[in-house]
């Protein structure tokens, strides 16, 4: 080569190479954030006998995906600091895999719909069957009742899987909806056994009474509804992968260009052609490190 750049000849190896360990450095820092989150809140859960599921325990989400963000997030920062190209381009395939596997999730998702409401709804009812054993699932559960006024996975009825509330259960709770259900104004005060014998009558008897809405549809409405939010919260997912994996190929070019160039590493992309690799020196900071290019 003759001090030709493949690719994106404006962006210097340094800054290339500081915005690759920055993204890197901010992401392992995220993943090991959410991975300490999730660790706390399963030995919580483990604590309190919660209910064993990955699908109903967040605290098993939040490790998985602690744990993969660390590790690929790692891999980007000691690659980029010692310009290792086996690492730098693990790095890349690894961002390349993920973002492909989210893309085709959420299309086969989009295309099975109706089996991925199906399988939704079937894990809902068997987070209600251990509604109050599960502490996390009820939390969440009430939560989107309450935010979504709606009730249960596709119905109201979806409640008597529950041995509490269904209709044969002997306690005050059999037949009656959770109270998270309620229709309540504002400022009014909650009536912890306001959804009584609600579970057995008629859509229109309860509409006065309780949401008779299934959370699956309330859901999807509101996403619907709301798909301006939606679509800037994927861009906040998609994008920042997707200029993780630019800003990786092009620093993978550069590096590649400066070995067939100069032999090693160094910033020789912007130099002039009379100056001689054989002049070149490390720096005390390269010796040190071992993650800086040779200077003058």
């Amino acid at each position: 080569m003759t001090g030709e750049v493949r690719y994106c000849e404006k962006c210097s190896y340094f800054f290339l190479k500081f915005s690759l360990i920055g993204y890197a450095t901010i992401f392992w820092l995220i993943g090991g954030f959410i991975l300490a989150i999730g660790i706390y809140a399963e030995v919580e859960r483990q604590r309190y006998k919660t209910l064993e599921g990955v699908f109903l325990a967040p605290a098993i989400i939040l490790i998985v995906l602690g744990i993969i963000m660390f590790i690929v997030s790692f891999i980007g920062v000691l690659a980029s600091l010692r310009d290792n190209l086996c690492l730098l381009k693990v790095f890349l395939y690894m961002l390349a895999l993920c973002l492909v596997l989210e893309l085709v999730g959420g299309i086969v998702a989009l295309i099975f719909k109706n089996q991925t409401v199906d399988i939704l709804n079937k894990n809902i009812r068997k987070g209600m069957v251990n509604y109050y054993d599960d502490l996390d699932f009820k939390n969440i559960m009430d939560f989107v009742q309450k935010t979504f006024k709606c009730c249960g996975g596709t119905e109201y009825q979806d409640w008597e899987v529950n041995m509490y509330h269904n209709c044969s259960a002997p306690g005050p709770l059999a037949c009656a909806a959770p109270y998270t259900c309620c229709i309540v104004t504002p400022g009014e005060v909650v009536n912890t056994m306001c959804g009584y014998k609600t579970l057995n009558k008629d859509r229109h008897e309860n509409t006065d009474v309780i949401y008779i809405r299934g959370c699956t549809d309330a859901v999807f409405i509101w996403l619907i509804d709301n798909y301006k939010t939606m679509a800037g919260l994927l861009l906040g997912i998609f994008l920042p992968q997707f200029f993780g994996v630019i800003f990786t190929w092009l620093y993978i070019t550069r590096v590649e260009d400066a070995i067939e160039e100069y032999g090693y590493y160094m910033d020789g992309l912007l130099q002039s052609d009379s100056v001689q690799p054989e002049t070149k020196r490390q720096s005390k900071l390269a010796k040190c490190c071992k993650c800086m290019p040779l200077m003058d």
